[in-house]
């Protein structure tokens, strides 16, 4: 066993300290500008990122939530419809349609993916359905392809939560591009992050684009005269700035982060009662996170996440309560039991450091300590 060592979940100053001599000079670009809010910054940005997606239109707003509420509402959905969704993501997107007066209508995952289980849409299908909100889970793509049939045949719109899953593609094309939209978030720890929240919209669609624009600027397409209730949402141009910088790397990074996904498989490979992520054969995954399952319930995932911090490694749980049994949305009326898979893997996902300045000697001490403790966190109870 090497020394101990101490071994983030990511290094944000590590990141910063490599950009260093490019972020500077943007941030001191844009207060020499006296222009802080959207301006000439966001819409090179905005523009930079649509022709990375490959899509026509990006619109810059203030977080990863509004991207999903403002595309929602940019695609029709409000009071009295359905959204059919996953229980096992983070909140965000769940508030989102509430928040458009929408209903969410949950679907099991696929135990290999933790993506929606693309095969039990349709039975969740109902009069009022008016989209489908797919997540691109820890970064890899769910179904596009079955589940775009399925939205055509029913009419249905896509909205695509792509906030963990940038540079994602299914079967060669990105992820956010598949459907109506595709909602992006820039938080820190994405794997392209900002320095504070921010998001964007893309879409293929010249309405969608405008829509959102006019939602995220209090629903004014010209200052002052208004058009709709619309929303405070608009990035701003130091993110905008920083974020352009990071764009230029995105692809390296992405590179450095699969390289570190395949060593951590490999290593893990015969660690007791662990299982490295599934990677769908049509899928590119760009490992937001590097998730493993912990076979044998809550109990030993704790363990084992307990016995790794006391050797430096940083776990997290990427989620504990599936949204179907939180408390806000007891009121849908699901019980213990209403989605087996999401509800098992709340237990025994365990997320492990993941950045592209995780160093060769951090990565030989996450596989030796998780190997070493996962022999040593009752084995003997794995299923």
């Amino acid at each position: 066993m090497a020394p101990r060592m101490q071994v983030p979940l990511t290094d944000l100053g590590a990141l910063y300290a490599s950009l260093k001599g490019e972020v500077d000079p943007a941030v001191q670009r844009v207060l020499s500008s006296g222009s802080y809010i959207l301006g000439p910054e966001v819409e090179a940005f905005e523009a930079a990122m649509a022709a990375y997606c490959g899509v026509p239109h990006a619109a810059g707003v203030a977080s990863g939530t509004d991207a999903l509420e403002l595309a929602l509402m940019a695609c029709g959905v409000g009071a009295g419809d359905e959204v059919i969704t996953t229980p096992f993501t983070f909140i965000a997107t769940v508030e989102s349609i509430v928040k458009c007066g929408a209903t969410p209508v949950f679907v099991d995952i696929d135990p290999a993916t933790w993506n929606m289980d693309v095969s039990l849409v349709e039975q969740r299908i109902g009069p009022r359905t008016k989209a489908i909100l797919p997540v691109h889970l820890y970064g890899q793509a769910c179904d596009m392809t079955r589940l775009m049939a399925i939205a055509q045949a029913h009419g249905l719109k896509v909205i695509e939560d792509c906030a963990q899953a940038l540079g994602a593609r299914w079967n060669g094309a990105m992820v956010g591009t598949f459907g109506d939209a595709g909602c992006l978030s820039f938080f820190p720890s994405k794997v392209l992050g900002a320095l504070g929240d921010g998001g964007m919209v893309i879409t293929g669609s010249a309405e969608v684009a405008e829509r959102v624009r006019i939602l995220r600027n209090h629903g004014a397409r010209t200052k002052y005269y208004h058009l709709v209730n619309g929303f405070n949402s608009r990035l701003d141009s130091l993110q905008a700035a920083v974020l352009r910088v990071k764009l230029g790397h995105l692809n390296d990074w992405l590179r450095t982060r699969r390289a570190l996904a395949a060593r951590y498989s490999s290593g893990l490979r015969s660690a007791p009662g662990i299982a490295t992520p599934h990677v769908a054969p049509e899928a590119e995954h760009v490992f937001n996170y590097y998730t493993v399952r912990v076979k044998g319930g809550r109990a030993r995932r704790e363990a084992l996440a307990q016995e790794l911090k006391t050797r430096g490694v940083a776990t997290a749980v990427y989620y504990p309560v599936s949204l179907h049994l939180q408390q806000v949305y007891r009121s849908l009326g699901y019980q213990p039991g209403s989605f087996v898979e999401s509800e098992r893997s709340q237990d025994e996902v365990l997320s492990l450091p993941m950045c592209p300045f995780v160093t060769e000697a951090q990565a030989t001490y996450v596989i030796e300590c998780v190997s070493d403790a996962a022999g040593a966190c009752s084995p003997s109870k794995a299923v």
